[in-house]
C-alpha cells in the first residue's frame, strides 16, 4: 500500500483523519481493491433508480426505458401534460429521441438486423425486445461553484462483466445523447456505461421568465408553475451569469431572448471534455463498489472491489462524444482507460509537425484546421456551393427554407464582396465549391453540403464563436442570438402556439430536456440575427444590411469568419478595437481545446466515414491519426499520461475509413427530404459496433489489432437515381479486415499519410 492509503485505512478508524485525503478526490483517481470507497469530491447528490425483470407489463429499463426495440422504431411516448412533464415521461422521451438522433431507425437502414436492442453481442438477430435491467446513477460533476454542473450518469446492468464503457454525448446533446452508440454496446457486453453530457446538453435559460432546468429536466414546480434561477439555485443545469439588472435590462433591448449552455455557460466546455469523460469512469468505479463492494468492517465506507487493475475501460462514442474519449486517453494520468475506439471525432492535434496527407496519390491542400476555422469557412460558401452541378442540390425548398432564393443571394453577395470572381451563378456556386475542396472538404461531401449548411452550419458557427470566446449571452456575438420566431422569421414568446416545422412538430419549452439536442434550431428556439434590416430575424429570412439582400445573413457569417482570421476578410485590413478583442477571446480559446495525439501507449481504433461533411477527415480523423504516426514528434505538452503503455508510443493507433459512409446516420431514412440519402450511403454506425468488438477481443484474449485501412461500403443503389434503395444487407458494410487488400491499406512514409483513392 502507498502512505496515503495507510493514512486512508487510519482515518476509518479515526487514527488521523475526518475525511478523505485529497488524493481520493482527484477526478483521475481510483483507489486499489481492499481500499475504501471515498465518494470523490467532485460529485454532488447522486439519485438511483433500479429497474428489474419483475414488471408486469415492461415499463422501464435502462437501454430503452421500457419501448423495447419496437417502441424507439415507433411514434414519440406523449406526455400526460406537455407543461409539466414528470422526470419518468422525460427520460423516456429523451431515450426515444436520442435513439433516433444517431441511427438510421428503419428497418430497411439495418435497425433490427444489423444493431439495435433485439440484436444480441454476437451479431444474431434475435425476437426479443432487449430490455437491460439493472441501476442508475445519476449525478453533477462541479467546483464548487454550482456554474459547471456537468452531468454524468453510471447505468450497471444487473449481469455485470467487469468492464466499463464510456459515452460521452455526442453534438451538444444531454447525457442520454449516446444510448444507441456505445451506451448499448456497453450494456450488451454486461459492461457498466459511463455517460456525461460534458458541460453541454439542453442547458436552457428563458431570459424572460428565468425559467431553468434541473438535472432530470424538470422545468416545473407543483402544478406546473415555472421553475426559476432563484429556486433552483446551484441545482439549475444551466442559469447565464447575469446579474437580475443585467438580465432586466437585455430583456428590454433583446426580449424574448435565451440563453444555451453550450453557448453561453463563460467555461468553454470542450476544454474539458476529456475531463469529464474521465470524472464519467471515476464516477462509474465509485458506484460500481458503492453497489458490488463489500463492507468495510464496521466503517460507513464499502471496500473496493473493481478498479483500474481488474476492471477493463474502454473509451468509445461518436462525433464530439469521440473527441472527449480521445481527450480522456491524452489526460489520463492513472491509467484508467486500456483503449479507445472512437467514429467521427472532432479531433485536431494542436501540432501537424509537417504532416502531408495524399489521397489516391494526390496531396490534400488544406488538413488539420480547428473546427471554428473551417465551419467558419464553410458557412460562408457552403449556401452558394449547394447550387452547383456538382452538388446535385439545386433548390433547398426541400429542406424546409423559408428563403430558397437565400442561396443565389448568398453566391451575388460573396461575388460583389470580392469573395467569389464567377461572373453568372452557375460559375460562382463551382468555384465556391472548389474552394471547399480547397479548404479540406472530399468530392465525396458534395452533395451533402445544402442539407448539413441547412440544419448544422451556421449553428455550429453562433454556438462555438460564443463558447471559444467565453461570451455572455448578453454580447450577441456577430449579431447573434437564440429566441422563438413566427413563419416569417419574427422573434416571439416562446408562449405563442407554433404550426409543425421540419423535421417534428415543436414542443412547449418544459419538455426541452427530452426533444432538444442542446444547440438551436431545435425543439423551438432558433437562431436569429439581431441586425437584419427591418429588425431581427431569423437567420434563414435575414436581410445583410450591407447587400439588402435576404441571403442567409451573410454580414453575420462574415463577421464570424473574421474572428478567425483576425482581420477584416473583404477590407483585408486587421481588426481593432472591440473586434480584435473579441477575435483574440476566440482563437486563445480555441487553442484550448486542441488535442497532443499522443495516447500514452494505449490501443486506439479511430473510424471515419469518408464523405463527412460536417467534420471532414481531412480535418479531424485523418489528421489527428497522421500526427500520431509521425516519427520523431515531440511528446505532448499538456498532459502527463498512464501506466499501461510507455509513454509516447502510437503505435497501436489505427484508422479505419469507410467510404460512401457520411455523419449523419439519422439523416439516412430522410427520403425525399434529404435527397434520398439512403440510396448512397451505409450507416457508420455499423463500424463503431465492428472497431468496438476489435478492441474488446484485443484488450481482453489479445486479437492483433487491425491494419488502418479503407472499407469500401457498398451504397443500395448502384444508381442514385433508383426508385427506392433496396434493404440493407451485410454485403453493403464489408468487414474490417484482419488481411485487407494492399490496394485498401492506409500507410505512412515519412510525414506523408497515403489514402488509397
Amino acid at each position: 500500500m502507498t502512505f496515503r492509503e495507510i493514512v486512508a485505512f487510519a482515518s476509518l478508524f479515526g487514527i488521523a483523519l475526518a475525511a478523505a485525503p485529497a488524493q481520493a478526490h482527484d477526478q483521475t483517481w481510483v483507489w486499489p481493491s481492499g481500499a475504501p470507497n471515498f465518494k470523490p469530491r467532485f460529485l454532488g447528490p447522486i439519485a438511483k433508480r433500479c429497474f428489474d425483470a419483475s414488471q408486469t407489463p415492461i415499463v422501464d429499463d435502462l437501454l430503452t426505458a421500457g419501448l423495447g426495440k419496437t417502441g424507439l422504431a415507433g411514434a414519440a411516448p406523449e406526455f400526460a401534460n406537455p407543461l409539466a412533464p414528470t422526470a419518468a415521461e422525460l427520460r423516456k422521451r429523451a431515450i426515444h429521441t436520442n435513439y433516433r438522433a444517431v441511427l438510421d431507425i428503419t428497418a430497411t437502414g439495418g435497425y433490427g438486423t444489423l444493431y439495435g436492442p433485439n440484436v444480441d453481442k454476437d451479431g444474431n438477430v434475435t425476437t426479443s425486445e432487449g430490455y437491460i435491467f439493472g441501476c442508475e446513477y445519476i449525478a453533477f460533476a462541479d467546483d464548487g461553484s454550482g456554474r459547471k454542473n456537468v452531468t454524468l450518469m453510471v447505468q450497471i446492468p444487473d449481469i455485470f462483466k467487469r468492464c466499463i464503457v464510456t459515452a460521452t454525448a455526442s453534438g451538444s446533446r444531454g447525457v442520454y445523447g449516446a444510448i444507441g452508440a456505445s451506451g448499448e454496446w456497453g450494456l450488451k457486453r454486461g459492461c457498466a456505461v459511463a455517460y456525461t453530457d460534458k458541460g453541454t446538453g439542453n442547458g436552457l435559460h428563458d431570459l424572460m421568465t428565468n425559467v431553468v432546468g434541473l438535472i432530470d429536466g424538470i422545468r416545473t414546480i407543483g402544478a406546473g408553475l415555472p421553475l426559476t434561477a432563484d429556486l433552483a439555485g446551484s441545482a439549475s443545469h444551466f442559469t447565464a451569469a447575469l446579474t437580475d439588472a443585467e438580465r432586466a435590462a437585455y430583456n428590454v433591448a433583446f426580449p424574448n431572448r435565451v440563453a444555451y449552455k453550450h453557448a453561453h455557460s463563460q467555461q468553454n466546455p470542450e476544454a474539458d471534455w476529456g475531463k469529464n469523460t474521465l470524472q464519467a469512469v471515476v464516477f462509474a468505479f465509485y458506484v460500481l463498489n458503492e453497489q458490488l463492494g463489500t463492507p468495510h468492517g464496521n466503517s460507513s465506507f464499502k471496500r473496493i472491489a473493481f478498479d483500474r487493475r481488474n476492471t477493463l475501460v474502454i473509451a468509445s462514442a461518436i462525433s464530439n462524444g469521440g473527441t472527449g474519449g480521445l481527450a480522456a486517453a491524452e489526460q489520463d494520468r492513472f491509467g484508467l482507460i486500456d483503449g479507445v475506439a472512437v467514429t467521427e471525432p472532432n479531433a485536431q492535434p494542436e501540432e501537424l509537425h509537417g504532416l502531408r496527407i495524399e489521397q489516391g496519390g494526390n496531396k490534400v491542400d488544406t488538413i488539420g484546421k480547428p473546427l471554428y476555422d473551417y465551419f467558419t469557412y464553410g458557412n460562408l460558401y457552403q449556401p452558394c456551393a449547394a447550387l452547383a452541378v456538382g452538388a446535385a442540390a439545386p433548390a433547398f425548398a426541400f429542406l424546409g427554407i423559408p428563403n430558397p432564393a437565400g442561396a443565389a443571394n448568398r453566391c451575388a453577395g460573396l461575388k460583389a464582396k470580392g469573395l467569389l470572381a464567377g461572373a453568372t451563378e452557375a460559375e460562382q456556386a463551382a468555384e465556391a465549391l472548389d474552394k471547399l475542396h480547397k479548404y479540406g472538404w472530399g468530392t465525396e461531401a458534395d452533395v451533402l453540403h445544402a442539407s448539413h449548411y441547412r440544419f448544422a452550419t451556421n449553428a455550429i458557427a453562433v454556438t462555438y464563436s460564443n463558447t471559444y470566446g467565453r461570451f455572455s449571452v448578453a454580447d450577441n456575438v456577430c449579431g447573434f442570438s437564440f429566441a422563438n420566431t413566427d413563419a416569417a422569421g419574427n422573434v416571439i414568446s416562446q408562449e405563442v402556439p407554433l404550426p409543425p416545422l421540419l423535421p417534428t412538430q415543436p414542443l412547449p419549452q418544459p419538455t426541452i430536456f427530452a426533444t432538444g439536442n442542446g444547440v438551436p434550431p431545435t425543439t423551438r428556439v432558433n437562431i436569429v440575427y439581431n441586425d437584419s434590416v427591418g429588425g431581427a430575424k431569423l437567420d434563414l429570412l435575414a436581410v445583410s444590411p450591407s447587400t439588402n439582400l435576404p441571403d442567409f445573413a451573410l454580414d453575420g457569417a462574415i463577421c464570424h469568419r473574421n474572428l478567425v482570421e483576425g482581420r477584416d476578410i473583404v477590407s483585408g485590413a486587421p481588426l481593432t478595437g472591440a473586434q480584435k478583442d473579441a477575435s483574440d477571446r476566440v482563437r486563445e480559446g480555441i487553442e484550448d481545446v486542441l488535442l497532443e495525439a499522443e495516447l500514452g501507449g494505449k490501443p486506439a481504433i479511430i473510424v471515419a466515414g469518408r464523405s463527412d461533411a460536417l467534420v471532414p477527415p481531412n480535418h479531424a480523423s485523418r489528421a489527428y491519426f497522421g500526427a500520431t504516426q509521425l516519427e520523431g514528434r515531440g511528446h505532448g505538452r499538456r498532459h502527463g499520461h498512464g501506466d499501461k503503455g510507455e509513454r509516447g508510443e502510437n503505435r497501436n493507433v489505427r484508422y479505419v475509413e469507410v467510404t460512401n459512409a457520411q455523419h449523419f446516420d439519422a439523416f439516412l431514412p430522410g427520403g425525399a427530404v434529404f435527397g434520398g440519402y439512403e440510396k448512397r450511403f451505409v450507416p457508420l454506425h455499423v463500424y463503431l459496433i465492428r472497431s468496438l468488438d476489435w478492441m474488446y477481443d484485443h484488450l481482453k484474449s489479445g486479437k492483433q489489432l487491425p491494419p488502418s485501412q479503407v472499407v469500401r461500403g457498398v451504397p443500395r443503389c448502384a444508381d442514385p437515381t433508383c426508385a427506392t434503395a433496396p434493404a440493407i444487407t451485410d454485403a453493403n458494410v464489408p468487414p474490417i479486415e484482419a488481411n485487407p487488400d494492399p490496394g485498401n491499406l492506409i500507410t505512412m512514409s515519412g510525414r506523408t499519410l497515403h489514402i488509397p483513392e
